[in-house]
């Protein structure tokens, strides 16, 4: 049975020597950056805030919204997903699926789809919330389901990635992939671009498979385990990736972060960089938050080093998200943070409450939506 370990663990068994404290979970590690004083250059303005339950709760989950047609959808650990007004906050709908879900909702064709710990997949009217099927996968669904062209592609905690028909939630196909003995809890979400599907794995591969039938096209390493133990060999590629400029980029945990082209999984370019959370691009720049928790931005041609911000160390910020010329990450103690895409200095910082925020932040044009690990979804506008 493959055995799973935490981030905080992982990163507190490499840090042997410093000043330790306590994190959220209870491990020891550095102790986190203190929040430095500046001044706010970008207008921050929330709009709403709405009761999700328990969220994520201390499972460590990342329950990330989704969006669509006007509508924001989100999921909580105790079974409820429920659809808001994106411009108001208003209720649409709210449904009890009566069993623990792990995983954010994905949104597409009409649905909105949520996984469950015991491997379960619902689908339901995005319109009204009704339940249209239910699948199976072969263990917990952590990652948000991808939507598209009729498929609904799950991927499960054990390395199988599976494709359902949208319409009535039959298997079309199932794509096996052996995962480390080791690894950490969590997969990035399967991206689905141009009739493919893109997914990174535990063992620092990334793959390429046909949305229609599930083949594989490709396959590349990003990342080689090396060393002497199990530990030291984990390069999980478990963050977001991203698809843009014609290119596929990704990064890994003790591995690299690079650009790969897409038709056949040539990789462009790489550099030494530690990432568990994914990657977010902006025009010719991507950003990637390390396991230290600093922020770096890299040119998307080379992946050169433009900057790179120190001040969350140890705050665990997550997945970056791009907010016009800004980029927004949250911290362990509900912090968001609006860092300068020129230079990466701090723009503005807002406090969502005191639960962390570990799911990525939604950005919709110059409103973002974020959930926080208690299961407060708030919506931000910046810019006045």
């Amino acid at each position: 049975m493959k055995r799973l370990i935490g981030l905080a663990v992982l990163v507190a068994a490499g840090l042997a020597g410093c000043d330790w404290i306590k994190s959220p979970g209870g491990e020891d590690v550095s102790p986190p950056a203190a929040l430095t004083e500046f001044s706010a250059s970008l207008p921050v303005t929330r709009l709403w805030a709405r009761d999700l339950g328990d969220g994520a709760g201390k499972a460590g989950l990342r329950l990330r919204p989704a969006y669509s047609d006007g509508r924001v959808f989100a999921s909580d650990s105790s079974g409820s997903v429920a659809a808001f007004d994106a411009a108001s906050g208003a209720p649409a709908w709210r449904v009890d699926l009566g069993q623990p879900l792990s995983s954010g909702p994905g949104v597409g064709d009409g649905l909105v789809v949520v996984g469950g710990i015991d491997g379960a997949v619902s689908a339901l009217s995005a319109t009204d919330g009704r339940q249209r099927w239910v699948a199976r996968t072969s263990s917990e669904v952590l990652a948000p389901p991808a939507v598209a062209a009729g498929v609904v592609v799950v991927r499960a905690q054990d390395g199988r990635l599976f494709g359902f028909d949208a319409a009535d939630g039959k298997r079309r196909w199932v794509f096996d992939r052996g995962v480390p003995l080791l690894s950490l809890r969590g997969n990035g979400p399967p991206l689905v671009a141009d009739g493919v599907v893109y997914a990174g794995y535990d063992n620092g591969k990334i793959v390429a498979l046909n949305l229609s039938d599930g083949i594989l096209r490709w396959e590349q390493t990003l990342a080689q385990p090396e060393g002497r133990t199990e530990l030291e060999r984990m390069v999980d590629v478990d963050g977001e990736l991203t698809f843009g400029r014609g290119e596929l980029f990704a990064a890994s945990h003790r591995g690299q972060v690079g650009a790969i082209t897409p038709d056949n999984g040539r990789l462009v370019w790489s550099r030494e960089f530690s990432s568990t959370v994914g990657v977010a691009l902006a025009g010719d720049r991507l950003v990637v938050v390390g396991v230290d928790g600093a922020v770096a931005a890299l040119d998307v041609r080379s992946g050169a080093a433009l900057w790179k911000q120190e001040g969350l160390a140890f705050r665990w910020p997550g997945t970056p998200a791009v907010v016009g010329s800004h980029v927004l990450v949250g911290d362990f103690e509900g912090w968001l943070h609006w860092l300068s895409m020129e230079d990466g200095s701090f723009a503005a910082r807002q406090r969502q409450g005191d639960a962390g925020i570990r799911a990525a932040p939604l950005a919709v044009g110059d409103v973002v939506y974020v959930a926080s690990a208690e299961g407060e979804l708030a919506a931000w506008r910046v810019g006045g």
